[in-house]
This record gives structure tokens, C-alpha cells and sequence, in this order.
């Protein structure tokens, strides 16, 4: 830990913008249920650790997963809805969790979205050689409140989630922790270490957007003006131009491939600005999950090119499903989220013309109208400050080509031994194994160092650091279509 590294933050100080009232989440009121005041038990009557985890007040088994040399286990964690008033409901929250040895370290993993039932390692499990806990960002179904207070999502509520579940577990995983995530993930860690600084030992941060302030987006702009090379630009610029100079054709043919699809518009508030808002996402979804070198696959000629050809590339990049009904439930919580707290990008795309009848369209359009919202301009001011500021064994990994880092967090004077790096030619899947020997060497050390498991060689000379665990193609396979979600509206 590193209490002796940090100065103790006020109330205010750890709530910041967020509120300027209320009760710290890891402090338990009078009014608290029995079941939550609890909650951080281990009773310590069994050695096996299943019997272990369950004996945890609010803790109990979905399922066990066999995988060879771990315990895996999909769980439930009752938690409060609202974290200064525990006693007002609680909900069901669906945690993994990858036991390997309580002698090892353990990463605190979240997508931000949804968790996975399956056995996985994220990279600095792999490099620590350690457990993982997985937890699913509260909203995100089965993990919803019922009735849903939308009030209640919010980056504190989340925090104060994750305080809770590293509260119940630390008394049997009790070596240093590290909390990590990529992309809306990575902010979720960054936004884990502000409210609560004194739970991690480290944390490392994949491809996290830091959108400062809502209404200035001219970086992502300029970005776009000069990512990759002018040949795949113009591939690109003009494979979405002609997606809305034939938007007569094209949606005829997305209306069919609703109506076989059951697909359907209400939250849009119809097809065409459905099919809009995917037409606009294909320039940065292209360069936010794809190489340079996939535009060698992209129509070399989009004017001469089929409208079957110009669907197929729009298609496999943006996705026409997006912004149907069915294909923005699952992620209410995020365009909520995007439109109250973290901001979302709202680029120009002048090579359009005006072609576009919507621009650039805000959350506020992929949310049902029945759920009330309004953006709170300063949380992001109040994180993006404290990181420049305190950021202490904090690691951030970006991708040269990926347009979400043109609004990065930076580090300021007040920063200790943290690091942003970037990885050459990188997109939103960038990793430390991809940055460059001298860099992948120095993060390597840092996680492990802060993980409490540095080898004495590696002490010694930093450029000897690899990960401790080996490959294994289960476990550490990567999706980036569902780890860090498809479209560039969910980062």
C-alpha cells in the first residue's frame, strides 16, 4: 500500500465535483442494513477458498468454472443502490473472480461494461502472475438496480462499488493489488484511484479517453486531418460520402435488413438518423480498432464502387445494427453516462459537406426519453486535475493511431513514478507488449514493482522485465469487438 506515499483526502476532497455532500462509501452509517455493515467479513473457518469467498456476508455463487491451475467463479455481491444512503435499497452485482494462490498479487479488472463469464487474464494479471477480479459496472444488466434510479449511475457509485468488493476480498487476498481496465475501463480505474487512493498499489490504464471539457473537441478534428496516410484518408472520406450521397438506395436496403433483422427505431427516433449516426462513425471506428495496413481492403475508388460494396465496408467497420433499438439496450448505461458525466467527441467531418442532415449526434439521442438527464460540466475537470496532480504508480497506455487518445491524460509536476506511454501505429487494442523495447521494458518493471513481485534481476536492471506467467491462448486471447465494444460512441 501506499499510505505512506499519500496524504489523507478530506470528505470533500474524495466526493470532488461529484457532490458536495454526503457520506464516504467505505464508512457504514447507523442506518446501514446488517448484510452491508458486514459485508467485509472473512470469517476464516475454512481453508478451501470457495468456502472462503462465500462466507463473505452478501457474497454468493452463480457458478464454478474448471480451468487447469486456477478456481474460477461467477458470483453475486449484494451492494447498496446509493452508497451515502445504504440503508435505500441494495442490488445484485456480478463479479468473477480467477483464484490462482492468496500468496500472489491480485488485478482488479473492469470493462466498464459488462463482465465475462469465462475464464480470462488481463495483461497485467499475465505480467503479475496473479488472481483476477472481474466486476461488472453497475447498470449494466443482471446488475441493475429494479426499479432503475438513473441518478445513481455516476463515477463515485461506481467507485464506491469497487471500494466495497476490494473491502470483502482483501482480508483473504491480502498481497498488493492493482486495478486495471482498457478504454471506458481505463477511465474506470483512473476514476477508482481519485475517490479512493489508498485501496491499490498500482494502476494501469489502457487507451482511456480523458474528455476535459464536453464542448471542445477540435483535437479529435485535427487528429483526423492527419492520421495514417492522405491515400487511406481519401479511401475512407470517400466511402462515407458516398454512403450519404446514395442514401436513398442504401436505406432501402437497411430497411430491409431491419425488417429480417426485427430490428426497429424508436430511441433514434427513426431509420435515417440511424443510419446516419453508424454512416458517421466509420472514419473513427476504422481507425479506432483497425491497422494501417486494412486499408489496402478498403474500395480503392468509391464513386465506381457497387452500393453492395460501400454497404460491406460501412457494415464491417461501423456495424448497421448499432444504433438499432435492440443494439443500444444492452448500453443505455453508457450513453447515459457519456451524457451526464464523461462527455463523447462531436467531430466536423468537413469533407461531408452537407451531406449530413444530424452532424454529429449527442448521447442524449441513444437514450430512451423516459430516462432524465443533464451534464454535470465539472466531474471530468475535477479527475483530469487530480491526475496531473497526485497521480502516483499510475501507468497509461495509448495507440498512435487510435483517434480516443487525441484526448489523453497527461501528467503534471506533481505526478510520482507514473508514465503515459504509446504504442507505434497502435490502435484502441494497444498493450505494453506492443510499445517499444526501451518503454514495454519500463512498464513491465513498474507493474511488476508495484505488484510487490519485481525479481531480483529485474530490480537490478529493469530492461531484464517479462511477464511472470506464460502465454496461454485461452485465457489471454483478445476480442476488441467486445472488450472494448464496437463503434466509436462506446469507448
Amino acid at each position: 500500500m501506499r499510505k505512506a506515499l499519500r496524504g489523507v483526502l478530506s470528505l470533500a476532497m474524495l466526493i470532488g465535483t461529484v457532490s458536495a455532500t454526503g457520506a464516504s462509501a467505505g464508512a457504514a452509517t447507523a442506518a446501514e442494513p446488517a448484510a452491508l455493515r458486514s459485508a467485509v467479513g472473512d470469517s476464516g473457518t475454512s481453508t478451501d477458498i470457495k468456502d472462503r469467498i462465500l462466507a463473505i456476508p452478501g457474497m454468493s455463487l452463480i457458478e464454478e468454472k474448471p480451468y487447469p491451475g486456477y478456481r474460477y467463479f461467477v458470483l453475486d455481491y449484494t451492494q447498496p443502490v446509493d452508497h451515502r444512503h445504504p440503508s435505500k435499497g441494495t442490488f445484485q452485482q456480478r463479479i468473477t473472480l480467477l483464484h490462482k494462490d492468496t500468496s500472489r498479487p491480485t488485478v482488479f479488472f473492469t470493462s466498464g461494461y459488462n463482465v465475462s463469464t469465462n475464464p480470462s487474464r488481463s495483461e497485467p494479471t499475465r505480467i503479475v502472475d496473479g488472481n483476477q477480479v472481474s466486476l461488472e459496472y453497475r447498470f449494466f444488466t443482471p446488475s441493475r438496480p429494479s426499479p432503475a434510479d438513473w441518478s445513481k449511475l455516476d463515477i463515485w457509485q461506481a467507485a464506491s462499488d469497487q471500494h466495497r468488493v476490494f473491502a470483502a476480498l482483501k482480508k483473504i487476498y491480502s498481497k498488493n493489488w492493482l486495478t486495471t481496465g482498457g478504454s471506458k475501463g481505463g477511465m474506470t480505474a483512473t476514476y477508482y484511484e481519485r475517490y479512493y487512493p489508498k485501496d491499490m498499489d498500482g494502476v494501469v490504464a489502457y487507451v482511456a479517453p480523458n474528455d476535459v471539457v464536453d464542448k471542445e473537441d477540435s483535437t479529435y478534428d485535427r487528429f483526423l486531418a492527419d492520421v495514417g496516410t492522405k491515400e487511406c484518408r481519401d479511401k475512407l472520406n470517400g466511402v462515407q460520402r458516398q454512403a450519404l450521397v446514395r442514401r436513398e438506395p442504401l436505406e432501402k436496403k437497411y430497411r430491409q435488413y431491419a425488417a429480417d433483422n426485427g430490428y426497429t427505431f424508436t430511441t433514434t427516433g427513426s431509420l435515417d438518423k440511424a443510419y446516419e449516426a453508424v454512416v458517421l462513425d466509420y472514419v473513427w471506428a476504422f481507425w479506432q480498432y483497425s491497422l494501417l495496413a486494412d486499408c489496402d481492403s478498403l474500395p480503392a475508388d468509391a464513386k465506381s464502387a457497387t452500393d453492395q460494396a460501400i454497404w460491406d465496408s460501412v457494415d464491417s467497420i461501423s456495424g448497421f445494427s448499432a444504433y438499432a433499438d435492440q443494439g443500444l439496450e444492452t448500453y443505455t448505461p453508457y450513453y447515459y453516462q457519456a451524457g451526464t458525466q464523461l462527455g463523447s467527441p462531436d467531430i466536423k467531418q468537413p469533407w461531408l459537406g452537407k451531406l449530413s442532415r444530424y452532424g454529429y449526434q449527442p448521447p442524449r439521442t441513444f437514450v430512451p426519453r423516459s430516462i432524465p438527464m443533464r451534464f454535470q460540466p465539472g466531474v471530468m475537470r475535477d479527475i483530469d486535475n487530480w491526475v496531473k496532480h497526485r497521480a502516483d504508480h499510475m501507468l497509461y497506455v495509448y495507440g498512435e493511431n487510435d483517434p480516443y487518445g487525441a484526448e489523453r491524460f497527461q501528467l503534471g509536476a506533481g505526478a510520482r513514478d507514473s508514465h503515459v506511454f504509446t504504442v507505434p501505429d497502435g490502435n484502441h487494442g494497444a498493450t505494453v507488449a506492443g510499445l517499444v523495447p526501451a518503454e514495454n521494458a519500463t512498464a513491465t518493471a513498474a507493474i511488476l514493482r508495484w505488484a510487490g513481485v519485481s525479481p531480483a534481476a529485474v530490480q537490478a536492471d529493469p530492461a531484464k522485465a517479462k511477464p511472470l506467467a506464460k502465454f496461454d491462448a485461452v485465457l489471454d486471447k483478445r476480442d476488441l469487438t467486445t472488450e472494448h465494444r464496437l463503434g466509436h460512441r462506446r469507448p
